[in-house]
């Protein structure tokens, strides 16, 4: 696996793991790799140091326990007043896969912890989602935590209105 470090047309830097450099011109060709942040399918390989795999670096990579790391997972898992959108079934999605080292456990595991307090904390709207979130932003409904599903389209829109929303995050056992 190949890491890339991506760039889309505003600017917004990310990282992509793909099998090689055929595959990520093929899926880019396909508008497959899109920027997390602004969705922008124009995406460019950025400045990328090579990987030089050290027993050094092997150790880096151990877990550290350090106060900021854990405040900021316990700081993930409080519950969230805003509204979240569900990826649509039928909408590409930007992914990626991370090697299996113990970092990539500890961010999967939170991500269920974060999905967890939303849907918990939640009322499942389902398709209605943008016309509910656009309710409740204009005071034609009660004030509440709301999730569901809507399209790329819509919730670009319910953003450009002012409406916070995001992406839930989507767990490597949904897909299965």
């Amino acid at each position: 696996m190949i890491k890339y470090t991506l760039v889309c047309e505003a600017k917004h830097g990310f990282e992509g793991w793909f099998r090689n450099s055929d595959d990520f011109e093929s899926q880019r060709g396909r508008k497959l790799v899109a920027c997390p942040v602004c969705g922008s399918v124009n995406v460019e390989k950025g400045l990328m140091a090579p990987a030089v795999s050290t027993s050094r670096k092997k150790e880096a990579r151990l877990p550290v326990r350090d106060a900021e790391s854990v405040s900021a997972a316990s700081e993930a898992t409080k519950p969230v007043k805003s509204v979240a959108v569900a990826p649509a079934d039928t909408a590409l999605q930007p992914s990626a896969l991370l090697p299996g080292d113990v970092r990539q456990k500890e961010v999967l595991e939170a991500l269920r912890q974060v999905r967890t307090q939303i849907i918990e904390n939640s009322e499942n709207v389902g398709a209605k989602f943008a016309s509910e979130a656009r309710k409740i932003h204009y005071g034609e409904a009660e004030e509440r935590s709301i999730y569901g599903q809507t399209t790329p389209k819509d919730a670009a829109e319910l953003l450009d209105e002012g409406i916070s929303v995001l992406p839930l995050p989507e767990l490597p056992e949904d897909k299965n």
